[in-house]
C-alpha cells in the first residue's frame, strides 16, 4: 500500500507493529491466507501483510488476516472497483450553456 499518499497509517493502533501485525503474522503461521481456486491455501510466505477483511477501522483479530501483497493488492482493487460502481460519480462537466437567442 503506497503510505506516501494514505492516511491510513495514522488510524492504525500506536502498537501495530509491535504487537498487532506481529500477533496476526503469528496466529497465520505467518502464511498468506488466501484460498486457492485448485484448492489448499497460497504458499507465500514473503511480502505478507496484515489486511482488514471488513470495517477498516476494527483492529479487532477477527477483522484481520494475513494476505501475501499479490492477493492484498487484487483485494484492495476489486473492494475499490465496487465503491465506485456503488456511489455515481459527480459530473465534472461544465453544464452545457443555454443558446444565446433563447434567452
Amino acid at each position: 500500500m503506497p503510505w506516501v499518499t494514505s492516511n491510513r497509517r495514522a488510524e492504525l493502533p500506536p502498537d501495530w507493529d509491535s504487537a498487532v501485525r506481529p500477533r496476526i503474522l503469528a496466529r497465520d503461521g505467518h502464511q498468506c491466507v488466501r484460498a486457492l481456486e485448485a484448492g489448499g491455501r497460497c504458499p507465500a510466505t514473503t511480502g505478507l501483510e496484515v489486511d482488514h477483511v471488513g470495517d477498516p477501522h476494527d483492529h479487532s483479530d477477527a477483522n484481520l488476516q494475513t494476505l501475501c501483497r499479490w492477493h492484498h493488492q487484487r483485494k484492495t482493487a476489486q473492494e475499490s472497483a465496487a465503491a465506485r460502481r456503488r456511489s455515481p460519480r459527480e459530473r465534472r462537466a461544465r453544464p452545457a450553456e443555454r443558446h444565446p437567442g433563447l434567452l
